[in-house]
């Protein structure tokens, strides 16, 4: 008798770059998890694939088409059991091409972070303001709000966002599930505070968040540590800098922007204290996780640190005030003991709540769980049965729109 494995369809907005930002740590972190499951692993996206994307070459790999039939015919002939939806753009995307020729998939969405929330923070501190309800309850959320309820099943990286959605928009418990980053076991054996020196921000500069922080640093913050130790150099690193980034190195004042590292590790390694001035932003951040893997203390702000310490002394300075971030900056860069007590900190976060081992059986029983009972789970959910009749029906009629546009344009060339 030979046993089929089951397989897994995983829809990438873009192709995996692990080294590049925490979204491509996540999603592959998924990956591993269902391969270690032993499922047989697809991989699709619209997205053209980079010299620094991951190597999944070991995984069945299409680049698919929006709008267009074809991927009705790839996802019927691949058959999956269960469909991973990269963020809530490729579900309003997709989804409904699934369930219209394989009804019983068992559809996962991966929000990475909540859209909505980041943007409700970015729009209030452009303004300079606290974040309102109208803010929160914006087109954005009815968007990602109505995808999360279409699938069966979400996945949230923070606590804190668990809470938004069951207490502010009344979504079930049974509807979502917290799984924060997921990491193997690692090494406690990094540099010694003698070893490191300085300063360093790092991120991906095609978020948002973090072409802000590192403006606010500059302008508002460094001038600061600057006035309590002028001798303090800062490096920033990250994939995909905009000229106005690259603009702001400034070597007289020891501000040096150096652009992408190949290996991260080292500028973690290297450096006696992240810092990362968030002033908007959701989820987990993988910046703040990687330093305490590699025993960086940070200061970061409240958003920064949000979701990440489950209650636990943090690894660093948690403030939103510029002057106590520079005051807190400088006397971990000079007390040894201080420092050290936080590099500990960090590991026990870690080790308390980052562990694959923590996560991994509860995420595969909550899923055989739901496809056990899938038509008892969908008839719970009805809003979103609803929303799949209605609301995609009407992405639907726009995609074959499009679709059939796009023909008759080909036709005529």
């Amino acid at each position: 008798m030979i046993l089929t494995r089951k397989k897994v369809v995983f829809i990438g907005l873009v192709w995996p770059e692990s080294k590049s930002s925490a979204a491509g740590a996540r999603i592959m972190q998924l990956i591993s998890l269902f391969e270690k499951n032993n499922f047989e692993i697809y991989f699709l996206s619209s997205a053209q694939n980079s010299e620094f994307s991951d190597d999944l070459s070991r995984f069945h790999c299409f680049q698919i088409e929006l709008n267009s039939d074809s991927f009705e015919n790839l996802i019927s002939e691949i058959s999956p059991e269960i469909a991973v939806f990269d963020r809530f753009v490729t579900e309003e995307q997709f989804s409904w091409r699934i369930k219209k020729n394989l009804p019983d998939v068992l559809t996962i969405l991966d929000t990475e972070d909540l859209h909505f929330l980041r943007f409700a923070r970015q729009n209030a501190a452009k303004e300079n303001r606290v974040v309102t309800d109208d803010d929160i309850y914006s087109e954005q959320a009815k968007r990602e709000i109505a995808s999360i309820l279409r699938c069966d099943l979400s996945l949230i990286i923070s606590e804190y966002e668990i809470k938004l959605l069951e207490e502010k928009f009344i979504i079930s418990h049974c509807q979502l599930m917290f799984l924060p980053f997921l990491l193997d076991e690692f090494s406690m054996e990094n540099p010694s505070f003698s070893e490191r020196k300085d300063v360093f921000f790092i991120g991906n500069f095609h978020h948002e968040p973090n072409i802000d922080a590192v403006r606010y640093l500059k302008t508002e913050i460094w001038p600061l540590i600057r006035l309590l130790n002028p001798k303090i150099s800062i490096s920033i690193y990250g994939a995909y800098m905009p000229n106005k980034i690259l603009q702001l190195n400034n070597e007289r004042e020891n501000f040096i922007v150096k652009g992408r590292i190949e290996d991260v590790s080292q500028a973690f390694k290297s450096h006696k204290v992240l810092l990362a001035p968030l002033r908007f932003g959701a989820g987990q951040k993988g910046k703040l996780l990687e330093a305490m893997m590699f025993g960086v203390p940070s200061v970061t702000s409240s958003i920064g640190a949000e979701g990440m310490n489950f209650g636990l002394p943090w690894n660093g300075i948690v403030t939103d005030n510029p002057h106590e971030i520079a005051s807190s900056l400088v006397k971990l860069l000079e007390n040894q003991n201080e420092w050290e007590e936080a590099v500990a900190n960090g590991y026990e976060i870690i080790n308390s709540h980052f562990k694959r081992s923590n996560y991994e059986s509860k995420f595969f029983q909550k899923i055989e769980e739901i496809g056990n009972n899938l038509k008892k789970h969908r008839q719970i959910n009805f809003i979103g049965q609803i929303l799949n009749h209605n609301t995609v029906n009407s992405v639907k009629y726009m995609s074959k729109w499009i679709e059939e546009k796009n023909k008759y344009k080909n036709e005529e060339l």
